[in-house]
Formats: structure tokens, C-alpha cells, sequence
């Protein structure tokens, strides 16, 4: 029997294993599944709600766990204290909305008729969740499609391995039914299969363009609804009037954070040319000066290792390669011992950078920005537009109106002001171009998560 062998990045030992499961297995445990949602979907709301948030708050009473285990899963340093902040803002906001969301669009009461629009569940919901932010990334679709009354079946990414398990074993001990929440260990063959057989009524998958295109493939001819959120290569545009402090301190933290390895990170920054030196100054102080690269269980590391090998390496490559073509590095490696040529791997800014350059173009999802001057808002609109990604864009100025009319021109996702790399719950996340299609969290999430189903009744006549 094969397995799924979680490789640490803090030692590149095997933190876990789990055995494969068989294709006949796993679509007896989506049937028990299916089986459950029905009896979980007539429960009243206000149960499902409660048992969501008790769920919820298991998963943080095991914080003493999780932490730890993320840091040896995904390298992110135990400083941090794991995703609670995130999983707790999230689910509950849409368990504070859920109630009107969810509730029917009346067109007519009237004497003679009775025209609704009702939101009901799919069934059972599919997450295929990713590595980078585990917890965060599986609770913005776990929480509301279970509140919605689907069941939901998670699969984690073998990165993570132990994160599916412990949601399911949170909230069963929380008190939700049997087999409404289920985690299987599948490798992805097993999981195409699923798909192709039509196993599930709603997908939604974060993670690689590549993945996102194999299930695409895969569900083809099935009409399983599906919401991807694939690459990204968020950029930051700093204008002439920007608070220049502010500025560099929130999109280094964005590009940074988490070894870079954040959906919505900085990537590229544009900067507005009277500022563009003054800014890079500040950028390359910053990460000289604020970053510790070292073992993510020591509380005094501010950046891990990358969760993977191949992942460090992706990231060095498109760096040696910009600076083979022209780009300059600001970060001395010498202020970087811990970079060891495998997962630890150093922060870098780099300027002197073009879009002829992958690190300006491909997504990196690393500790490295490239940063240029832009000498117009229209240049830094082509320059933004000019990638195949589109999840959020960073802008920067004191004028409300500027930044609206720049935001209406610029593909993406989500236009922050004065902030970046954040998930607002109230607001839908998604993209567009290849960082995917379909949104999570909002009212519009809780849509994605159910169908319409329409009632016209004509009351007996007087």
C-alpha cells in the first residue's frame, strides 16, 4: 500500500505518514457522507451554526498542539501562534451573516401567490486545501458550507497532512454528526477519479494553476460546480504622495511574512519615481535589519524555512536568473547565515528588474520582490495588467478618488488602499485570469455554496 510522507522543513526528516486510501474506500466514506447531509440539512440553522462555532472553539482549545506541528509541517515559526486570529474571524462572521444570506428571497406573499427564491445546499461540498495557510485557507469554505447544510469531505495537501485530521477530530468531539465532516488521505490520481465520477456536487480547490487545471480536467462533463483560487503575483503601487514609512513597513511585512509563502503577498512593487530611492533604501534596511532566518520552533525566528525544498529552489532560480540578466540584489547573504542552500533560504529585494524577467512575471511564492520606478499611473497600470495572475493589487496614495479610478483599470481580485495582504471576511475573495474563478467568504460565498431553487405558488381561489 502506498503512502503520503509528510518531509519536514525544519530537519528534512519525515514528520508524518498516512497510508493511501483506496479509490472503493473512499467513495464508500463520500456515500456515508451523502447519506448524512440530508438528515444535516433539515436541522434548523441556528443548530448548524452552533455546532460550526463549537467546532471553532475545540480548534483553538488545541493550540498548544497546532502551533508546534505547523512549524514542523510548513516551517511557519511558533512566534506566530498558529492561524487561530484568522479561523475564528472568519468562521465567525459567517456565522454572524449566515441567517440573512440564507434566507429566501421573497418576491411575492400575496393573496394569490407565493414566489421565493430559496438557497439550498449543494450536498457534499469537496475542499482540496493547501499548505501555506492550512487552517485559514480550508475554514473560509468548511465553516459556511457546513452552516449552509452541505457535508463537506477535506483533503488536505500532504504538506499538511495532520491539519484535515485534527479539523474532523475537532469538531466530531465538538458534537457534529457522523460523517457530515470527513477527512481522506488520497494521493491525486485517487482524487481525479472521485472527481471524474461525478462524486461531488461542489468543489473548491486553492493551490497551483497546474492543479487547478487537472480538475478542471477531471470534472469535465460532470457539471460539478467549482471554485478555484490558483497562482497569484500580487503587485504593490506606491504614488508620489504615499506615507513613505508606512509604505515600506506593511509591503515588506506582505512580501515576507510566512517565508513570502502568503496567497495574497507582495511580489513586485511599483514605485512612483520621485520616491523610488528613498524607498528602496527603507526596503533594504528593513529586511537587513528586521528579519531573524533561523529554526521556526526557537521563539526569536521571524522566518522559517520554506515548507519544501523544490519550493526554496523555484525561488533561488528565478533570483539567479534576474541577476544574470541585470538585476541587483540589495540584501547581503552575509546578514543570512541560516540560508543553507535547502529550505532556509534567505530574504532579497532586488532591483534594476524588467518583466523580460521571470521573478517579475512567475509567480514566486518566496521571501523575494522585485521593486521599479514607474513614471505615471498609467504606467503603473500596464506594468500590474502586465501578468497572467489577478488576485489583489496594493495601491498607495492619499486620494480615495485616484485609487478608484487606478483600482477600476487594473485586473484583479481586490484593490486595497493603503494596505495589503489581508482577507477581509465581509468582502468575497476571488480572482481572475489564471489565479482562477467562483469566490469564498461574503454573503457571495455563502451563494457559491448553494443553489437557487425557485417556488411560484398559486394559492386556491376566494
Amino acid at each position: 500500500m502506498s503512502s503520503l510522507k509528510l518531509i519536514s522543513p525544519v530537519d528534512g526528516s519525515v514528520y508524518a505518514e498516512r497510508p493511501v486510501m483506496g479509490v472503493d474506500d473512499a467513495a464508500a466514506a463520500v456515500a456515508r457522507s451523502r447519506k448524512a447531509q440530508k438528515d444535516w440539512a433539515r436541522r434548523p440553522l441556528e443548530e448548524r451554526i452552533a455546532l460550526v462555532r463549537a467546532g471553532v472553539a475545540r480548534l483553538n482549545e488545541m493550540s498548544d498542539e497546532v502551533v508546534p506541528e505547523l512549524a514542523w509541517m510548513m516551517g511557519r515559526p511558533v512566534r506566530y501562534g498558529g492561524e487561530f486570529g484568522g479561523v475564528n474571524e472568519r468562521s465567525n462572521y459567517m456565522a454572524e451573516i449566515a441567517q440573512r444570506a440564507l434566507a429566501p428571497i421573497e418576491i411575492e406573499n400575496s393573496a394569490q401567490f407565493e414566489r421565493r427564491i430559496e438557497h439550498v445546499p449543494h450536498g457534499v461540498v469537496f475542499v482540496v486545501a493547501p499548505w501555506n495557510y492550512p487552517y485559514m485557507t480550508a475554514i473560509n469554505t468548511v465553516a459556511p458550507a457546513l452552516i449552509a447544510g452541505n457535508t463537506v469531505v477535506l483533503k488536505h495537501a500532504t504538506q499538511t497532512l495532520l491539519v484535515g485530521e485534527r479539523m474532523v477530530r475537532a469538531f466530531t468531539e465538538a458534537g457534529l454528526p457522523e460523517d457530515v465532516f470527513i477527512n481522506l488521505f488520497l494521493d491525486h490520481p485517487g482524487t481525479e477519479k472521485l472527481i471524474s465520477a461525478g462524486s461531488f456536487n461542489f468543489i473548491n480547490f486553492t493551490g497551483s494553476v497546474g492543479g487547478g487545471k487537472a480538475i478542471e480536467r477531471a470534472a469535465a462533463g460532470t457539471f460539478t460546480g467549482l471554485g478555484l483560487e490558483l497562482g497569484g503575483k500580487d503587485p504593490g503601487y506606491v504614488m508620489e504622495d504615499a506615507d513613505l514609512d508606512w509604505a515600506v513597513d506593511t509591503l515588506m511585512d506582505g512580501a515576507m511574512f510566512n517565508a513570502g509563502q502568503c496567497c495574497c503577498g507582495i511580489e513586485r512593487l511599483y514605485i512612483a519615481r520621485p520616491l523610488y530611492d528613498a524607498f528602496i533604501e527603507k526596503a533594504a534596511a528593513w529586511v537587513s535589519s528586521g528579519l531573524k532566518l533561523g529554526n521556526p520552533l526557537d521563539p526569536e525566528t521571524t522566518i522559517g524555512p520554506m515548507a519544501n525544498v523544490r519550493f526554496a529552489k523555484e525561488v533561488r532560480a528565478q533570483t539567479e536568473e534576474a541577476i544574470a540578466q541585470g538585476a541587483r540584489g540589495l540584501i547581503d547573504p552575509k546578514l543570512y547565515p541560516a540560508d543553507d542552500g535547502g529550505a532556509y533560504l534567505m530574504p532579497q529585494v532586488l532591483v534594476d528588474v524588467t518583466h523580460d524577467m521571470r521573478v517579475m512575471r512567475d509567480e514566486s511564492f518566496g521571501p523575494v520582490v522585485g521593486i521599479m520606478p514607474v513614471d505615471s499611473d498609467e504606467h503603473a497600470i500596464a506594468l500590474m495588467n502586465d501578468c497572467q495572475f489577478g488576485l489583489t493589487a496594493s495601491l498607495w496614495t492619499n486620494d480615495t478618488a485616484r485609487a478608484a479610478r487606478i483600482g477600476n483599470e487594473i485586473e484583479t481580485g481586490t484593490v486595497f488602499m493603503n494596505r495589503a495582504d489581508y482577507l477581509d471576511p465581509a468582502l468575497c475573495w476571488t480572482g481572475c485570469k489564471a489565479t482562477g474563478r467562483g469566490g469564498s467568504l461574503s454573503e457571495i460565498g455563502f451563494h457559491n455554496l448553494t443553489r437557487p431553487k425557485s417556488y411560484h405558488m398559486r394559492k386556491k381561489s376566494a
